[in-house]
């Protein structure tokens, strides 16, 4: 957007200090009463925003209750009142002025015969016949498409050779436009705006790539203050408090505005909203996975002087992101990536160490999370070429810096599937984080004895929620590109000098999905296609690990003697029981297994692994009257849960919560639970706002510190 230094007459230069300080304590209503800027009688008793109209028209509805909202490129309206004629066109000129700091752009105001063919790039005022009466007038202000995303300021002046008289009308927010098509960010279809802009709830999928689980999210981006709180991201980044000026412009750029905001969604080199944390206590914040949406977390950073709120991890970096970027007009989609790879060294390898038993160590650098959270966001990039348009990574989650600070991205997801490692931002990192090859190293007495390479475990699954439906969208096609053959083979193994063995092939692989207090059942597949029979001894492993984290110490394992004859198959079961894990995991958990054979004869060792998750018992939710109730309606919740292990859980502790919902946290307690007994608790929950809201329950007991069950549940809020 073009803008000139503020200029004014002479003899009233010193009034463009005396507008600011006004402009800046302005409270702005939906009828404003305009203040005057000089002495004398004021012809401009009030003007009016129409944020009804303008709303609806605008595709903002929701965001404030009392500030205008609009979208560039697309004229808006407002009535300016007065006694009598407002100024007469002969004699008297009427300019509109927005205001952006130091940063204005004067707009005479043309009766509609009056307009030539405005350039993209200039600022409208408008008159339409039949607009212009004695006592008011409607004007139709558009902003150029590739307006800066701000709050503005808007100053009306009657002006004569000699003279002029300035009134201070208000401010508005001028946000991007995905519904136009010049804007850098227009999204042809409306079913695509209608979830990636205006929806405020939606699905992280996490867990394992073999057991898929998802949780609901609220973006929140409806409840009071968020407009507000993302505007003042802004106004706090680095890059604003440097240079105003140059930063207003610059806001421009979907491209600049999503690795700004990128870079204050955490805390690490400026005073963004989230302090991370992955390991230790809690105590002093907030568990990362109590979190359910973005509102609460926006609002207590904007009412706490920009203090970071504690903690986030990858899914709530990423869903707070997404919560800001729909916010300022710009599509985004939370997506989640499972075995996501952190390449230390930038060589597309991640090396992993077992021992001869098939216990995982941390003694890398490299590391692979079960599950990685980022965010799309949906822009055109010229500075890249048009195969660069269209889905964007941008990763918050403060991991390695790019250009100086923390943040990732806008990384193209066509320059990741191709490989296009010299485009910008961050290109090497990401693909490494879908695409790298993982090297499994058995080590004894400090000498690699195996290795096994697997080219398909490394962005195995990539999940988005899909549009209008809580169904998963599989993105991996998109992101993968297809050198890779089809094989379905998980781990590929070699000899100890590193040559892959034809002859024989080892696999490892869960049989159904893992429920707490079930069995889990493992099923070992040997192939051996020698013409020589083979004795194979060799150990199997299981520990429980975090999902971006080394594994513990083991909690199972087995060891095991086969015989196999050429050209034949052999298959190993094992059951680990429920009583052999209850002490160790919980809903949720993540478990390593691996297996290590070594033939007796050729002192061949190999090696398969399989990371998988555990799903948690239900908690049952269930509203009185269904899921969709009134604002400042009470409505009764019955919450439960029934003990469906084989052990009694002492201290059994049922807890729920929600935001917008309730105060604070409801909880019921019994002491022992039998199998196959219930506790519930019934609460009365009341929203303070439309929009879609998430009651969450848990269940927690003596046994294990850790919460053993997480259930949610969608509420949807009607005015």
């Amino acid at each position: 957007m073009p803008f000139c230094i503020k200029m004014s007459f002479d003899k009233n230069k010193n009034n463009y200090f005396h507008l600011n300080h006004l402009c800046r304590k302005l409270f702005l209503c939906d009828i404003n009463k305009v203040r005057g800027t000089t002495n004398g009688h004021c012809r401009l008793k009030s003007m009016n925003f129409e944020i009804p109209e303008n709303s609806i028209s605008h595709e903002t509805q929701g965001l404030s209750r009392s500030r205008l909202v609009v979208r560039r490129g697309k004229p808006f309206k407002v009535t300016l009142k007065s006694d009598s004629w407002l100024w007469n066109p002969s004699t008297e000129r009427l300019v509109l002025e927005v205001c952006l700091g130091g940063l204005s752009q004067r707009i005479p105001v043309l009766f509609y015969e009056e307009q030539s063919h405005p350039q993209l790039c200039d600022w409208t005022a408008t008159i339409y016949p039949g607009n212009m009466h004695p006592q008011s007038v409607i004007i139709h202000i558009c902003s150029p498409v590739q307006s800066s995303v701000a709050l503005y300021e808007l100053l009306a002046h009657i002006e004569t050779r000699r003279n002029r008289k300035t009134y201070v009308l208000g401010t508005f927010v001028l946000l991007c436009n995905p519904w136009l098509k010049d804007d850098p960010v227009y999204m042809p279809l409306d079913a695509h705006k209608e979830e990636y802009i205006k929806s405020d709830y939606g699905l992280v999928y996490m867990g394992s790539s073999s057991n898929v689980s998802k949780r609901p999210w609220s973006f929140g981006q409806y409840e009071p203050g968020v407009l507000e709180a993302c505007l003042k991201l802004l106004e706090f980044s680095p890059q604003h408090l440097a240079d105003k000026n140059k930063d207003y412009t610059l806001r421009a750029d979907p491209v600049y505005l999503s690795r700004v905001v990128c870079a204050m969604i955490n805390c690490n080199d400026d005073l963004g909203i989230l302090e991370g944390k992955w390991q230790g206590s809690y105590k002093n914040g907030v568990k990362p996975t109590d979190w359910s949406g973005s509102a609460d977390i926006l609002l207590r950073w904007a009412s706490s002087k920009c203090r970071p709120v504690r903690y986030g991890q990858c899914w709530v970096f990423a869903s707070v992101l997404c919560t800001v970027m729909r916010v300022l007009g710009i599509p985004s989609r939370v997506v989640t990536v499972f075995n996501a790879a952190h390449d230390g060294n930038g060589n597309m390898i991640i090396e992993e160490f077992y021992t001869r038993t098939g216990e995982k160590f941390g003694m890398s650098k490299d590391s692979i999370w079960n599950f990685h959270v980022w965010v799309e966001c949906w822009m055109r990039r010229p500075d890249l070429g048009a195969g660069c348009d269209g889905w964007q990574v941008v990763d918050p989650t403060p991991q390695e810096k790019s250009e100086g600070i923390f943040c990732c991205g806008p990384c193209p997801v066509a320059a990741i599937q191709h490989h296009w490692l010299d485009a910008r931002y961050d290109i090497p990192f990401v693909c490494a984080s879908v695409d790298a090859d993982v090297v499994r190293l058995i080590v004894h007495n400090g000498l690699v004895v195996g290795k096994t390479v697997d080219t398909e475990c490394v962005g195995k699954l990539i999940y988005t929620k899909s549009i209008g439906s809580d169904k998963a969208e599989n993105l991996t096609l998109t992101y993968k590109p297809d050198k890779r053959g089809k094989t379905s083979v998980c781990a590929r193994t070699l000899q100890h000098q590193g040559i892959m063995s034809p002859n024989l092939n080892v696999t490892l692989k869960i049989v159904g999905v893992p429920k707490l207090g079930q069995p889990i059942n493992i099923c070992v597949t040997i192939t051996n296609q020698s013409n020589n029979p083979r004795v194979l001894v060799g150990h199997i492993n299981a520990q429980a690990k975090e999902y971006d984290s080394s594994p513990s110490e083991a909690f199972w394992d087995a060891q095991t003697e086969v015989q196999i004859q050429p050209f034949s198959v052999t298959t190993l079961n094992h059951t680990i029981s429920h009583c052999k894990y209850q002490s160790f995991l919980a809903g949720d958990d993540i478990v390593n297994l691996a297996v290590v054979l070594k033939d007796m004869m050729t002192k061949e060792t190999f090696l398969a692994a399989e990371e998988f998750s555990i799903s948690p018992p239900q908690i049952t939710i269930q509203i009185e009257g269904g899921n969709s109730i009134q604002v400042k309606k009470e409505c009764t919740v019955l919450v439960s849960f029934t003990n469906c292990l084989s052990t009694a859980l002492y201290e059994a502790v049922l807890t729920v919560q929600g935001a917008g919902l309730l105060e604070g946290k409801q909880v019921a307690k019994i002491i022992l639970l039998q199998p196959g007994e219930k506790i519930e608790k019934k609460v009365s929950i009341t929203a303070t706002s439309p929009g879609t809201k998430l009651l969450m329950a848990t269940l927690s007991h003596s046994n294990k510190p850790n919460i053993i069950s997480r259930w949610y549940h969608t509420v949807s809020v009607t005015a």
